[in-house]
Protein backbone atom coordinates (compact mmCIF):
# COMPACT_ATOMS: atom_id res chain seq x y z
CA UNK A 1 0.00 0.00 0.00
CA UNK A 2 1.40 3.38 -1.02
CA UNK A 3 1.17 6.36 1.30
CA UNK A 4 -2.29 7.89 1.02
CA UNK A 5 -2.33 11.57 1.84
CA UNK A 6 -5.17 14.08 1.85
CA UNK A 7 -3.86 17.55 0.90
CA UNK A 8 -5.61 20.91 0.87
CA UNK A 9 -8.43 19.54 -1.29
CA UNK A 10 -8.59 15.76 -1.05
CA UNK A 11 -6.49 12.77 -2.02
CA UNK A 12 -4.70 13.06 -5.37
CA UNK A 13 -2.28 10.66 -7.03
CA UNK A 14 -1.32 9.22 -10.42
CA UNK A 15 -4.05 7.04 -11.93
CA UNK A 16 -3.31 3.29 -11.75
CA UNK A 17 -0.18 3.92 -9.69
CA UNK A 18 -0.88 5.22 -6.20
CA UNK A 19 -4.52 5.90 -7.13
CA UNK A 20 -5.45 2.29 -7.87
CA UNK A 21 -8.32 -0.04 -7.03
CA UNK A 22 -6.55 -1.57 -4.03
CA UNK A 23 -5.93 1.80 -2.39
CA UNK A 24 -9.38 3.05 -3.33
CA UNK A 25 -11.03 0.12 -1.54
CA UNK A 26 -9.00 0.96 1.58
CA UNK A 27 -9.98 4.64 1.42
CA UNK A 28 -13.64 3.85 0.74
CA UNK A 29 -13.83 1.55 3.78
CA UNK A 30 -12.07 4.21 5.86
CA UNK A 31 -14.71 6.73 4.77
CA UNK A 32 -17.40 4.20 5.66
CA UNK A 33 -15.93 3.93 9.17
CA UNK A 34 -15.77 7.71 9.48
CA UNK A 35 -19.36 8.25 8.30
CA UNK A 36 -20.68 5.48 10.55
CA UNK A 37 -18.90 6.76 13.66
CA UNK A 38 -19.73 10.41 12.96
CA UNK A 39 -23.30 10.20 11.65
CA UNK A 40 -24.49 6.59 11.80
CA UNK A 41 -25.39 4.15 9.04
CA UNK A 42 -28.52 6.07 8.06
CA UNK A 43 -26.43 8.93 6.68
CA UNK A 44 -27.02 9.38 2.96
CA UNK A 45 -23.88 9.28 0.77
CA UNK A 46 -23.85 10.92 -2.67
CA UNK A 47 -21.17 10.28 -5.29
CA UNK A 48 -20.13 12.08 -8.48
CA UNK A 49 -17.25 12.18 -10.94
CA UNK A 50 -15.64 14.50 -13.49
CA UNK A 51 -14.56 13.59 -17.08
CA UNK A 52 -11.03 12.42 -16.36
CA UNK A 53 -9.72 8.92 -17.07
CA UNK A 54 -11.38 6.20 -14.93
CA UNK A 55 -13.27 8.67 -12.73
CA UNK A 56 -16.51 6.88 -13.64
CA UNK A 57 -15.03 3.42 -12.94
CA UNK A 58 -13.42 4.36 -9.62
CA UNK A 59 -16.54 6.19 -8.42
CA UNK A 60 -18.72 3.18 -9.22
CA UNK A 61 -16.39 0.91 -7.21
CA UNK A 62 -16.85 3.18 -4.17
CA UNK A 63 -20.61 3.37 -4.71
CA UNK A 64 -20.90 -0.43 -4.86
CA UNK A 65 -18.79 -0.93 -1.71
CA UNK A 66 -20.70 1.63 0.34
CA UNK A 67 -24.12 0.32 -0.69
CA UNK A 68 -23.01 -3.25 0.04
CA UNK A 69 -21.95 -2.11 3.53
CA UNK A 70 -25.49 -0.90 4.22
CA UNK A 71 -25.43 2.77 3.23
CA UNK A 72 -27.94 4.40 0.89
CA UNK A 73 -25.94 5.85 -2.00
CA UNK A 74 -27.16 8.33 -4.61
CA UNK A 75 -24.87 7.98 -7.63
CA UNK A 76 -24.73 10.68 -10.30
CA UNK A 77 -26.29 9.63 -13.60
CA UNK A 78 -23.83 11.88 -15.47
CA UNK A 79 -20.46 13.57 -15.22
CA UNK A 80 -21.00 16.34 -12.69
CA UNK A 81 -19.28 19.56 -11.56
CA UNK A 82 -18.03 19.56 -7.99
CA UNK A 83 -20.22 22.53 -6.92
CA UNK A 84 -23.37 20.78 -8.17
CA UNK A 85 -22.60 17.72 -6.04
CA UNK A 86 -21.48 19.87 -3.09
CA UNK A 87 -24.74 21.85 -3.11
CA UNK A 88 -26.68 18.61 -2.96
CA UNK A 89 -24.66 17.47 0.06
CA UNK A 90 -26.26 20.33 1.98
CA UNK A 91 -29.62 20.11 0.23
CA UNK A 92 -29.96 16.37 0.87
CA UNK A 93 -28.13 16.38 4.25
CA UNK A 94 -25.59 13.94 2.85
CA UNK A 95 -21.87 13.28 2.77
CA UNK A 96 -20.40 13.48 -0.72
CA UNK A 97 -17.54 11.75 -2.53
CA UNK A 98 -16.37 13.62 -5.62
CA UNK A 99 -13.94 11.84 -7.94
CA UNK A 100 -11.77 14.56 -9.48
CA UNK A 101 -8.23 15.86 -9.49
CA UNK A 102 -9.56 19.34 -10.26
CA UNK A 103 -7.05 21.28 -12.41
CA UNK A 104 -4.21 18.75 -12.05
CA UNK A 105 -2.73 17.15 -15.23
CA UNK A 106 -4.80 14.41 -16.93
CA UNK A 107 -2.70 11.56 -15.49
CA UNK A 108 -3.92 12.40 -11.97
CA UNK A 109 -7.01 11.11 -10.19
CA UNK A 110 -8.42 12.46 -6.96
CA UNK A 111 -11.13 12.05 -4.34
CA UNK A 112 -12.72 14.86 -2.36
CA UNK A 113 -14.74 14.10 0.77
CA UNK A 114 -17.42 16.75 1.24
CA UNK A 115 -19.33 16.81 4.56
CA UNK A 116 -23.00 17.75 4.78
CA UNK A 117 -22.23 21.45 5.20
CA UNK A 118 -21.20 21.38 1.50
CA UNK A 119 -17.66 22.69 1.89
CA UNK A 120 -14.21 21.09 1.78
CA UNK A 121 -13.47 18.69 4.61
CA UNK A 122 -11.27 20.18 7.33
CA UNK A 123 -7.91 18.67 8.22
CA UNK A 124 -9.31 17.07 11.37
CA UNK A 125 -11.84 15.19 9.23
CA UNK A 126 -9.38 13.94 6.61
CA UNK A 127 -6.87 13.01 9.32
CA UNK A 128 -9.58 10.90 10.96
CA UNK A 129 -10.37 9.21 7.64
CA UNK A 130 -6.67 8.47 7.08
CA UNK A 131 -6.45 6.98 10.59
CA UNK A 132 -9.07 4.40 9.58
CA UNK A 133 -7.15 3.24 6.48
CA UNK A 134 -6.26 -0.44 6.77
CA UNK A 135 -8.32 -0.84 9.97
CA UNK A 136 -11.21 -3.33 10.31
CA UNK A 137 -14.74 -2.03 9.92
CA UNK A 138 -16.05 -0.59 13.17
CA UNK A 139 -19.60 -1.74 12.38
CA UNK A 140 -21.41 -4.77 11.01
CA UNK A 141 -22.52 -4.43 7.37
CA UNK A 142 -26.26 -4.77 6.76
CA UNK A 143 -28.38 -5.74 3.78
CA UNK A 144 -30.40 -2.53 3.94
CA UNK A 145 -28.08 -0.52 1.68
CA UNK A 146 -29.13 0.57 -1.79
CA UNK A 147 -27.67 2.28 -4.82
CA UNK A 148 -29.83 4.86 -6.62
CA UNK A 149 -28.91 6.65 -9.86
CA UNK A 150 -29.71 10.33 -9.38
CA UNK A 151 -29.82 13.62 -11.31
CA UNK A 152 -28.37 16.31 -9.03
CA UNK A 153 -28.68 19.24 -11.48
CA UNK A 154 -32.35 20.34 -11.17
CA UNK A 155 -32.19 21.24 -7.46
CA UNK A 156 -28.86 23.02 -7.91
CA UNK A 157 -30.26 25.06 -10.81
CA UNK A 158 -33.35 26.07 -8.82
CA UNK A 159 -31.07 27.25 -6.02
CA UNK A 160 -29.00 29.33 -8.46
CA UNK A 161 -32.17 31.02 -9.65
CA UNK A 162 -32.80 32.15 -6.07
CA UNK A 163 -29.47 34.01 -5.80
CA UNK A 164 -28.71 34.99 -9.41
CA UNK A 165 -30.88 37.40 -11.41
CA UNK A 166 -31.45 35.27 -14.51
CA UNK A 167 -33.95 37.80 -15.90
CA UNK A 168 -31.34 40.54 -15.73
CA UNK A 169 -28.72 38.34 -17.41
CA UNK A 170 -31.13 37.60 -20.28
CA UNK A 171 -30.99 41.33 -21.20
CA UNK A 172 -27.21 41.26 -21.73
CA UNK A 173 -26.31 42.78 -25.08
CA UNK A 174 -23.04 40.96 -25.51
CA UNK A 175 -21.83 37.72 -27.10
CA UNK A 176 -20.78 35.20 -24.47
CA UNK A 177 -18.08 32.76 -25.57
CA UNK A 178 -17.82 29.71 -23.34
CA UNK A 179 -14.75 27.50 -23.52
CA UNK A 180 -15.85 24.20 -22.00
CA UNK A 181 -12.22 23.03 -21.82
CA UNK A 182 -13.65 19.48 -21.99
CA UNK A 183 -14.63 19.98 -18.34
CA UNK A 184 -17.49 18.86 -16.12
CA UNK A 185 -19.24 22.18 -16.87
CA UNK A 186 -20.02 20.89 -20.37
CA UNK A 187 -23.70 19.98 -20.40
CA UNK A 188 -24.39 22.32 -17.49
CA UNK A 189 -23.24 25.90 -18.08
CA UNK A 190 -23.95 25.76 -21.82
CA UNK A 191 -27.51 24.57 -21.05
CA UNK A 192 -27.97 27.55 -18.75
CA UNK A 193 -26.75 29.90 -21.51
CA UNK A 194 -29.16 28.33 -24.00
CA UNK A 195 -32.11 28.78 -21.64
CA UNK A 196 -31.19 32.44 -21.10
CA UNK A 197 -31.56 33.10 -24.84
CA UNK A 198 -28.22 34.90 -24.96
CA UNK A 199 -26.00 35.29 -28.00
CA UNK A 200 -23.30 32.74 -27.27
CA UNK A 201 -20.62 30.60 -28.86
CA UNK A 202 -18.86 27.55 -27.49
CA UNK A 203 -15.46 25.89 -27.74
CA UNK A 204 -14.36 22.39 -26.69
CA UNK A 205 -17.91 21.45 -25.77
CA UNK A 206 -17.37 17.76 -25.19
CA UNK A 207 -15.85 15.55 -22.52
CA UNK A 208 -12.33 14.27 -23.01
CA UNK A 209 -10.50 12.20 -20.39
CA UNK A 210 -7.22 13.84 -21.50
CA UNK A 211 -8.65 17.39 -21.66
CA UNK A 212 -7.34 17.90 -25.16
CA UNK A 213 -3.83 17.02 -24.01
CA UNK A 214 -3.60 20.17 -21.88
CA UNK A 215 -4.06 21.06 -18.24
CA UNK A 216 -7.78 21.52 -17.41
CA UNK A 217 -6.92 24.89 -15.88
CA UNK A 218 -8.59 28.14 -17.06
CA UNK A 219 -5.39 30.18 -17.17
CA UNK A 220 -4.17 32.25 -20.16
CA UNK A 221 -1.75 29.65 -21.56
CA UNK A 222 -4.59 27.11 -21.78
CA UNK A 223 -7.17 29.63 -23.09
CA UNK A 224 -5.42 30.73 -26.28
CA UNK A 225 -8.31 29.68 -28.53
CA UNK A 226 -10.83 31.45 -26.30
CA UNK A 227 -8.71 34.60 -26.27
CA UNK A 228 -8.45 34.55 -30.07
CA UNK A 229 -12.20 34.03 -30.43
CA UNK A 230 -12.99 36.96 -28.14
CA UNK A 231 -10.59 39.20 -30.07
CA UNK A 232 -12.31 38.19 -33.31
CA UNK A 233 -15.84 38.73 -31.95
CA UNK A 234 -16.92 42.35 -31.37
CA UNK A 235 -18.54 43.13 -27.99
CA UNK A 236 -17.88 39.73 -26.48
CA UNK A 237 -16.65 38.18 -23.25
CA UNK A 238 -14.99 34.82 -22.63
CA UNK A 239 -15.75 32.43 -19.77
CA UNK A 240 -14.30 29.07 -18.81
CA UNK A 241 -14.01 26.52 -16.00
CA UNK A 242 -11.47 23.98 -14.79
CA UNK A 243 -11.79 20.18 -14.91
CA UNK A 244 -14.39 19.84 -12.15
CA UNK A 245 -15.73 23.38 -12.68
CA UNK A 246 -15.17 24.81 -9.24
CA UNK A 247 -12.75 27.39 -10.68
CA UNK A 248 -13.33 30.07 -13.32
CA UNK A 249 -11.44 31.93 -16.03
CA UNK A 250 -12.59 35.24 -17.52
CA UNK A 251 -11.47 37.06 -20.69
CA UNK A 252 -12.48 40.71 -21.13
CA UNK A 253 -13.66 42.51 -24.27
CA UNK A 254 -10.09 43.16 -25.42
CA UNK A 255 -9.19 39.49 -25.21
CA UNK A 256 -7.23 39.92 -21.97
CA UNK A 257 -7.25 37.56 -19.00
CA UNK A 258 -8.90 39.06 -15.92
CA UNK A 259 -7.27 37.86 -12.72
CA UNK A 260 -9.37 36.19 -10.01
CA UNK A 261 -8.33 39.00 -7.64
CA UNK A 262 -9.94 41.52 -10.01
CA UNK A 263 -13.05 39.37 -10.45
CA UNK A 264 -13.53 38.99 -6.68
CA UNK A 265 -13.02 42.76 -6.26
CA UNK A 266 -15.56 43.57 -8.98
CA UNK A 267 -18.10 41.17 -7.49
CA UNK A 268 -17.54 42.57 -3.99
CA UNK A 269 -18.27 46.07 -5.33
CA UNK A 270 -21.38 44.88 -7.14
CA UNK A 271 -22.83 42.81 -4.30
CA UNK A 272 -22.25 45.61 -1.79
CA UNK A 273 -23.37 48.59 -3.88
CA UNK A 274 -26.03 47.12 -6.19
CA UNK A 275 -27.50 44.24 -4.17
CA UNK A 276 -26.95 45.70 -0.68
CA UNK A 277 -25.16 42.65 0.69
CA UNK A 278 -23.59 43.14 4.10
CA UNK A 279 -20.85 41.17 5.80
CA UNK A 280 -17.13 40.52 5.48
CA UNK A 281 -14.70 39.74 2.69
CA UNK A 282 -12.86 36.45 3.14
CA UNK A 283 -9.57 36.05 1.29
CA UNK A 284 -6.47 33.92 1.61
CA UNK A 285 -3.00 35.06 2.59
CA UNK A 286 -2.13 34.71 -1.11
CA UNK A 287 -4.83 37.18 -2.17
CA UNK A 288 -4.01 40.58 -3.61
CA UNK A 289 -3.75 43.84 -1.66
CA UNK A 290 -6.25 45.06 -4.26
CA UNK A 291 -8.91 43.17 -2.31
CA UNK A 292 -7.95 44.92 0.91
CA UNK A 293 -8.04 48.33 -0.72
CA UNK A 294 -11.45 47.75 -2.31
CA UNK A 295 -12.79 46.41 1.00
CA UNK A 296 -11.45 49.48 2.80
CA UNK A 297 -13.13 51.75 0.22
CA UNK A 298 -16.45 49.95 0.80
CA UNK A 299 -16.09 49.83 4.61
CA UNK A 300 -15.96 46.02 4.57
CA UNK A 301 -13.97 44.04 7.13
CA UNK A 302 -11.41 41.55 5.77
CA UNK A 303 -10.72 38.09 7.15
CA UNK A 304 -7.51 36.49 5.88
CA UNK A 305 -7.01 32.72 5.97
CA UNK A 306 -4.26 30.28 5.00
CA UNK A 307 -4.24 29.25 1.33
CA UNK A 308 -6.80 26.56 0.44
CA UNK A 309 -10.55 26.83 0.09
CA UNK A 310 -11.11 24.60 3.12
CA UNK A 311 -9.86 27.52 5.20
CA UNK A 312 -12.00 30.02 3.27
CA UNK A 313 -15.00 27.71 3.60
CA UNK A 314 -14.53 27.38 7.35
CA UNK A 315 -14.40 31.17 7.71
CA UNK A 316 -17.59 31.37 5.61
CA UNK A 317 -19.37 29.04 8.01
CA UNK A 318 -18.22 31.05 11.02
CA UNK A 319 -18.88 34.60 9.77
CA UNK A 320 -21.44 36.76 8.04
CA UNK A 321 -19.80 37.42 4.69
CA UNK A 322 -20.45 38.97 1.31
CA UNK A 323 -17.97 36.99 -0.75
CA UNK A 324 -15.05 34.67 -0.17
CA UNK A 325 -12.42 33.71 -2.70
CA UNK A 326 -8.90 32.73 -3.51
CA UNK A 327 -6.34 33.94 -6.02
CA UNK A 328 -6.33 30.61 -7.88
CA UNK A 329 -9.82 31.16 -9.23
CA UNK A 330 -12.38 30.00 -6.68
CA UNK A 331 -15.18 31.94 -5.01
CA UNK A 332 -18.57 31.70 -3.36
CA UNK A 333 -21.04 34.23 -2.01
CA UNK A 334 -23.54 34.77 0.77
CA UNK A 335 -26.57 32.42 0.60
CA UNK A 336 -24.62 29.86 -1.43
CA UNK A 337 -22.43 26.98 -0.25
CA UNK A 338 -19.03 27.29 1.49
CA UNK A 339 -17.34 25.74 -1.55
CA UNK A 340 -15.89 27.36 -4.65
CA UNK A 341 -18.20 27.38 -7.65
CA UNK A 342 -17.01 28.29 -11.14
CA UNK A 343 -20.51 28.15 -12.64
CA UNK A 344 -21.76 30.62 -10.03
CA UNK A 345 -18.78 32.89 -10.76
CA UNK A 346 -19.51 32.89 -14.51
CA UNK A 347 -23.15 33.81 -13.92
CA UNK A 348 -22.28 36.56 -11.45
CA UNK A 349 -19.99 38.21 -14.00
CA UNK A 350 -22.77 38.13 -16.58
CA UNK A 351 -25.18 39.64 -14.03
CA UNK A 352 -22.74 42.44 -13.23
CA UNK A 353 -22.33 43.31 -16.91
CA UNK A 354 -26.08 43.19 -17.55
CA UNK A 355 -27.04 45.18 -14.45
CA UNK A 356 -24.39 47.91 -14.64
CA UNK A 357 -24.20 48.25 -18.44
CA UNK A 358 -20.48 48.84 -17.91
CA UNK A 359 -17.76 47.03 -19.85
CA UNK A 360 -15.55 44.66 -17.93
CA UNK A 361 -12.48 46.64 -19.01
CA UNK A 362 -14.03 49.78 -17.49
CA UNK A 363 -14.80 47.96 -14.25
CA UNK A 364 -11.16 46.87 -14.10
CA UNK A 365 -10.02 50.45 -14.61
CA UNK A 366 -12.29 51.61 -11.79
CA UNK A 367 -10.49 49.22 -9.45
CA UNK A 368 -7.13 50.79 -10.34
CA UNK A 369 -8.48 54.26 -9.64
CA UNK A 370 -9.88 53.27 -6.24
CA UNK A 371 -6.73 51.36 -5.24
CA UNK A 372 -4.42 54.08 -6.65
CA UNK A 373 -2.18 51.29 -7.93
CA UNK A 374 -1.96 48.59 -10.57
CA UNK A 375 -0.90 45.38 -8.89
CA UNK A 376 1.26 42.83 -10.69
CA UNK A 377 1.23 39.22 -9.52
CA UNK A 378 3.47 36.29 -10.30
CA UNK A 379 4.25 32.89 -8.85
CA UNK A 380 7.35 30.72 -8.98
CA UNK A 381 6.85 26.98 -8.47
CA UNK A 382 10.01 25.17 -7.39
CA UNK A 383 10.26 21.37 -7.03
CA UNK A 384 12.27 20.41 -3.93
CA UNK A 385 13.75 17.04 -3.10
CA UNK A 386 12.12 16.52 0.30
CA UNK A 387 9.81 17.89 2.96
CA UNK A 388 12.89 18.64 5.08
CA UNK A 389 14.29 20.85 2.33
CA UNK A 390 10.96 22.69 2.08
CA UNK A 391 10.97 23.37 5.83
CA UNK A 392 14.57 24.60 5.69
CA UNK A 393 13.79 27.06 2.88
CA UNK A 394 10.73 28.44 4.68
CA UNK A 395 12.72 28.86 7.89
CA UNK A 396 15.38 30.74 5.94
CA UNK A 397 12.77 33.26 4.78
CA UNK A 398 11.28 33.53 8.26
CA UNK A 399 14.70 34.58 9.54
CA UNK A 400 15.46 37.16 6.84
CA UNK A 401 16.71 40.51 8.09
CA UNK A 402 14.90 43.78 7.53
CA UNK A 403 17.23 44.78 4.66
CA UNK A 404 17.53 41.35 2.99
CA UNK A 405 15.70 42.56 -0.14
CA UNK A 406 17.30 45.98 -0.59
CA UNK A 407 16.31 48.49 -1.79
CA UNK A 408 12.98 47.20 -0.46
CA UNK A 409 12.71 47.16 3.33
CA UNK A 410 10.74 44.51 5.24
CA UNK A 411 7.94 45.98 7.37
CA UNK A 412 6.38 42.81 8.85
CA UNK A 413 6.01 39.04 8.49
CA UNK A 414 2.98 36.74 8.74
CA UNK A 415 3.42 33.02 9.43
CA UNK A 416 -0.15 31.68 9.29
CA UNK A 417 0.77 29.76 6.11
CA UNK A 418 4.46 29.45 5.33
CA UNK A 419 5.84 32.98 5.59
CA UNK A 420 4.46 36.17 4.04
CA UNK A 421 6.79 39.16 3.98
CA UNK A 422 5.35 42.68 3.61
CA UNK A 423 7.48 45.62 2.48
CA UNK A 424 7.39 49.24 3.59
CA UNK A 425 6.30 50.57 0.17
CA UNK A 426 2.78 49.18 1.10
CA UNK A 427 2.27 47.68 -2.36
CA UNK A 428 4.71 44.75 -2.27
CA UNK A 429 4.75 41.36 -0.57
CA UNK A 430 6.03 37.84 -1.11
CA UNK A 431 4.64 34.55 0.22
CA UNK A 432 6.68 31.34 0.50
CA UNK A 433 4.67 28.19 1.25
CA UNK A 434 4.51 24.48 0.35
CA UNK A 435 1.89 23.35 -2.15
CA UNK A 436 -0.88 21.30 -0.62
CA UNK A 437 -1.56 19.40 -3.86
CA UNK A 438 1.84 18.91 -5.54
CA UNK A 439 5.48 18.36 -4.41
CA UNK A 440 6.36 22.02 -4.91
CA UNK A 441 7.41 25.13 -3.03
CA UNK A 442 5.23 28.01 -4.14
CA UNK A 443 6.61 31.55 -4.14
CA UNK A 444 3.95 34.24 -4.63
CA UNK A 445 4.93 37.82 -5.46
CA UNK A 446 2.85 41.01 -5.69
CA UNK A 447 4.10 44.51 -6.41
CA UNK A 448 3.30 47.60 -8.47
CA UNK A 449 6.06 47.60 -11.10
CA UNK A 450 7.78 45.17 -13.44
CA UNK A 451 11.15 46.38 -12.18
CA UNK A 452 10.36 45.41 -8.58
CA UNK A 453 8.87 42.11 -9.74
CA UNK A 454 11.99 41.05 -11.65
CA UNK A 455 14.22 42.17 -8.80
CA UNK A 456 12.27 40.11 -6.26
CA UNK A 457 12.18 37.03 -8.49
CA UNK A 458 15.95 37.17 -8.82
CA UNK A 459 16.48 37.68 -5.09
CA UNK A 460 14.13 34.82 -4.17
CA UNK A 461 15.85 32.40 -6.56
CA UNK A 462 19.25 33.37 -5.19
CA UNK A 463 18.11 32.74 -1.62
CA UNK A 464 16.70 29.30 -2.46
Amino acid sequence: MATIKFGTDGWRAITDKDFNEENLILVTKAIANYVYETYGQDKLIIIGYDPRNKADLFSKISADILSELGFTVYYSKNIIPTPVLAYNAKHLNACALMFTASHNPPEYMGLKFIPDYAGPAETETTDKIVSFIGKPLSFSPTSSGKLVTFDFFPDYLEHLKSIIDFNKISTLDKTVIFDGLYSAAVGYFDKILANLNLNYKTLHLKHDKNFGGLMPDPKPKYLKELIAEVKNTPNSIGLSNDGDSDRFGVINERGEYVSPNEIISILLMYLKKYKNYSGKLIKTVGGSLLLDKIAEYLGVEVIETPVGFKHVGKAMRENDFIIGGEESGGLSIQSHIPEKDGILANLLILEVLAATKIKLTELQNELKIIANAEFINDRIDLPLSSQDETIQVIEKFKNTKIDSFEPLIISKKDTKDGVKIYFSDTTTWILIRPSGTEPLLRCYIETDSEKKLEQLKSQIKNMI
